[in-house]
């Protein structure tokens, strides 16, 4: 078989993962390759073109902070902005931006073209090339072999796709493009165990069809944030999103159609998304309740077409008119495009390392919804973490592992090889232990400096970063050692306030420890710096206000990372191991943990067996150190 070009890394998908995937190896230096089935579908949002929200603006954020590409063009290309849970703390508060997905797709498609390294190319790839079990390349549908030293898979929901709506079924990935073919085959002939999923997709209306007079209008902040903090502030129009809800005639005619719903009469073979089911599942397994929240979200200013979200569905097409015609606000709507079902094939996620390359061929990563998660976020924090450790890979480095602790990127892959998921994988913040410490408004502290430890974070990035963590830090100093008196200032804002006077001298620390003061309170009593940096403003106050809490976590921190530092042999026969339990010695020898707190996060695996297994380690430690001192 002749090679028809020779590449360091070759990246499989062009959705969000893949781009993020080849642009981290094309920007470490490696000849990197981007297939994709159609180049005129890079970076495309079949679902809701929004990014950000709970726990996935964290991510986007974490992107941004290792040097990825999504939270820039995002910041480019949003339609409208908003923080949030504004009136919650801290550690749920997040980014949500509604995106303009033709100018999202378009700039993305820019991105790569103009990236030194990276070639960006239309083919399906149907086969992996492996040798002695390293990856060696890829097969194109076409018959032609490119070489490759590591190989990253981001096919999305692609792999072995097949559309529903009502009684009719289509080969087909989403939006009608072609699915990916053949690699499913190739997969499972290596050993990779596949599975099955599914998800789905509203119908779309024509926005002129629609009388927004009878819904509520939803506006984004007037002062928009970013979700990088490379990205300037530029004033642009803000579209407004609006609300409205399904009606009792809406889940009538749902019911008189479930022997038509493919949720209801076995067509549908693969487990959907727990977070995010159709409306025909709502009905059904909510039935006390008359009413839903629709939501309808434009989807680029260059188009009158809206998403519909909340209307999920994969009804007939002519029950889905009907159906939106139930919904107050959209009794005369003409759909542009119906809603639809897809199933689509997955590798199982416990096979993979955490550092997500296969434990079962060397060089091959998967990243993305092939590991079985949902939504653009979880996907391209995935590519990022694969396109790094394939070029790591190739340049011998130790891979990039961020611990749960550092980042709700490390929850996320953790959970995915430690534990796998029996459905589409979504991120919340209720999936980390250590919220508090990792806020979205503080990812770029928390993640920059290994960004640039990899070489993905340039000078103007890090040069931007410095200023800020040095800012954050002078200004913590600062308010230690500046003692605020019982001025006639500082009274007259804490009576204002409905706080306590002061009685005496106190450091500005304690008066910002107050629930009721804020900075800005500071400044108003001629205490604090107005030309401060509203970032530098945002993080100091959260810094102090929640000091102790932070304190408790990062002593839970301790203890999670002396367990992570117990190395486990890749090669310990758990059959041998006396004292473990017959759940535990199948699940430890199928996922094959790395780390003795890996271990103990196994579904299965008791604390009684992380006992049998610490003292295992010890006695292997003590015999290890036995041997070195004869």
């Amino acid at each position: 078989m002749g090679i028809t070009k020779e590449y360091d890394v070759i990246v499989v998908g062009a959705g969000h993962a893949g781009i993020e995937a080849a642009l981290a190896a094309a920007r470490l230096g490696m000849r990197t390759a981007c297939f994709t089935t159609n180049l005129d579908n890079v970076g495309a949002m079949n679902c809701n073109p929004s990014i950000g929200g709970p726990a996935k603006g964290h991510l986007v954020r974490e992107i941004d902070a290792l040097g990825g590409q999504m939270a820039l063009t995002a910041d480019a290309t949003f339609l409208q902005m908003r923080m949030l849970n504004r009136g919650k703390g801290p550690a749920v508060q997040a980014l949500r931006a509604q995106i303009d997905k033709r100018a999202y797709a378009w700039a993305m498609r820019l991105v790569l073209e103009r990236t030194r390294n990276l070639d960006l190319k239309q083919g399906m790839i149907q086969e992996i090339v492996v040798e002695d079990g390293r990856v060696r390349g890829v097969i194109t549908s076409t018959g032609l072999f490119f070489a490759a030293r590591a190989v990253v898979l981001s096919t999305g929901t692609y792999l072995h796709g097949k559309t529903i709506i009502g009684e009719v079924q289509r080969v087909s990935g989403p939006g009608g493009l072609a699915p990916a073919v053949g690699l499913t085959a190739s997969l499972k002939a290596l050993g990779f165990e596949v599975g099955r999923f599914k998800t789905g997709t509203p119908p779309r209306v024509d926005g002129r069809t629609v009388d927004f007079s009878r819904m509520v209008r939803q506006d984004g902040d007037p002062e928009p944030l970013r979700f990088s903090f490379m990205s300037p502030r530029d004033e642009r129009e803000q579209l407004p999103c609006w609300q409205t809800a399904t009606t009792p005639r809406s889940h009538e005619l749902i019911r008189q159609n479930l022997h038509r719903a493919p949720m209801f009469t076995g067509i549908i073979q693969g487990r959907g998304p727990r977070y995010c089911p159709s409306v025909e599942d709502k009905v059904v397994r909510f039935a006390d309740k008359d009413s839903h929240q629709v939501f309808l979200e434009p989807e680029s200013r260059e188009s009158h077409e809206m998403y519909v979200l909340g209307l999920s569905t994969s009804l007939p097409e002519e029950v889905q008119i009907e159906l939106v015609r139930t919904v107050p606000g959209m009794e005369e709507a003409e759909l542009m495009r119906a809603g639809y079902a897809i199933e689509y094939d997955y590798i199982i996620s416990t096979q993979l390392k955490p550092s997500l390359e296969t434990k079962l061929v060397r060089g091959l990563f998967c990243g993305g919804q092939i590991n079985g998660t949902s939504g653009y976020e979880e996907a391209a924090a995935q590519g990022l973490i694969a396109g790094i450790n394939a070029a790591c890979f190739v340049e011998g480095r130790e891979p990039l592992v961020i611990d749960r602790s550092e980042g709700y990127i490390g929850v996320l892959i953790d959970d995915l090889v430690t534990k796998g998921s029996p459905e589409p994988y979504r991120m919340m913040t209720s999936r980390a232990e250590f919220r508090m410490m990792l806020r979205q408004d503080n990812a770029h502290l928390r993640l920059t400096e290994k960004g640039r430890a990899y070489g993905l974070v340039d000078d103007a990035r890090w040069e931007a970063f410095v200023a800020l963590r040095d800012g954050i830090a002078a200004e913590r100093e600062r308010l230690v050692r500046t003692v605020a008196g019982p001025t006639p200032e500082v009274q007259r804002v804490l009576e204002r306030l409905g706080s306590a006077p002061l009685k005496s001298g106190v450091t500005l620390e304690q008066l910002l420890r107050r629930p009721e003061v804020r900075y800005e309170h500071l400044v108003e009593m001629g205490l604090g710096r107005p030309e401060l940096d509203e970032s530098v403003r945002r993080e100091v106050e959260t810094q102090v206000k929640y000091e102790g809490y932070i304190a408790k976590e990062q002593q839970q921190v301790e203890r999670m990372r002396r367990m992570e530092a117990r190395r486990i042999p890749p090669s310990l026969d758990y059959a041998s191991l006396k004292g473990l339990s017959m759940e535990a010695r199948e699940k430890l020898s199928q996922i094959r943990p790395e780390t003795l707190g890996q271990a103990s996060r196994i579904s299965g695996v008791s604390p009684a067996d992380v006992a049998v297994l610490m003292v295992y380690l010890d006695r292997m430690a003590r015999s290890r150190q036995g041997a070195e001192e004869a």
